[in-house]
């Protein structure tokens, strides 16, 4: 079973988080939960970038990154008519070569000097993706998965790569896409798409609730329809969402059908957003979009980091 790990905060009276124009106190003493961050790396650009901006994006708060590879197909994909003890010998090698990539990774970004409220550990898990990263998530009780939009091999025409669109599937934790080209910003203005159908999930609320609350951020509520009124279900799951986003500016907007695809980048561009969120259900507004190539035609344009929360039990 994994324990909330509880930290307390400062050494010497406060701590002090610096933020362009601002500077905030924490009082010694005060406890916090320390947030827990995973972050799959295939050790490209697009990987390494997705690291940094989750170190600027919890830079004042206490964090501990989980820096993980998985290298169960590059064992076996090169040798589908080995003999097992071929396969031993590929596993162990392959397993010295990750750890020190993994250990060359963390030397590159800790900093000089480092951040006192992060913490890093590196993992080699001979497993596929996606299964690996849910079985991480289950044993620690991880917050929210980081990652590059796409690794070493995808298609440089798209913003998402197959590796991410499977993580954004299947992955029972919210999952935070960061494309390459991105500078790091504050998300003072956050576009969330919804159609009010699901219950949403609390603590993944609270993620983004947190999230939006410590930049002051804008969270822009997106209704795309051709009608007015929302049912008894619509209505109970708005008021929900407000109630369960108090710390950030929240407001609740519609904009008339289109093809949704335009319809989001068209709000992203004129909301001057810096993050998308949206949340993957069955049967849900963005499991649509995804069997509808929906996602397709946003990630030939996405330039900004998407979030993408689960509604899946967990």
């Amino acid at each position: 079973m994994f324990n909330v790990k509880i930290v307390k905060i400062g050494q010497s009276g406060i701590d002090l988080c610096h933020f362009p124009g601002e500077r905030v106190a924490v009082p010694l003493g005060k406890e916090t939960v320390m947030r827990t961050v995973l972050i799959p790396t295939d050790f490209s650009k697009n990987a390494l970038h997705a690291l940094r901006y989750a170190q600027e994006l919890y830079k004042c708060e206490r964090a501990c990154f989980f820096i993980f590879h998985a290298y169960a197909d590059e064992v076996y994909g090169e040798y589908k008519t080995a003999s097992h003890e071929q396969i031993a010998q590929r596993k162990a090698d392959k397993k010295q070569e990750i750890e020190r990539n993994l250990d060359q990774m963390l030397e590159e970004v800790v900093g000089t000097p480092p951040n006192p409220l992060h913490t890093y550990e590196s993992i080699a898990s001979f497993d596929t993706l996606v299964d690996g990263i849910n079985d991480f998530v289950d044993d620690m009780n991880i917050d929210l998965v980081i990652m590059g939009t796409k690794g070493e091999t995808s298609n440089h025409k798209t913003t998402f790569g197959s590796y991410t669109i499977e993580v954004f599937k299947y992955v029972k934790c919210p999952v935070l896409a960061v494309p390459e080209e991105f500078e790091y910003r504050q998300p003072k203005n956050i576009l969330f798409p919804t159609d009010y159908m699901l219950p949403y999930k609390r603590r993944e609320l609270k993620l983004l609730g947190d999230l939006a609350g410590k930049f002051k951020s804008n969270v822009y509520c997106l209704y795309i329809t051709d009608f007015e009124e929302l049912s008894p279900r619509q209505e109970d799951n708005k008021m929900f969402l407000e109630e369960a986003l108090t710390r950030p500016y929240i407001f609740f907007e519609t904009t008339g059908v289109q093809n949704r695809a335009d319809a989001i980048m068209e709000q992203v561009s004129e909301k001057n957003a810096d993050m998308l969120v949206m949340v993957n259900s069955r049967h849900s507004f963005f499991e649509d979009m995804l069997y509808r190539s929906t996602v397709d035609l946003l990630s030939l344009k996405m330039k900004i980091p998407f979030l993408v929360m689960q509604n899946l039990n967990r």
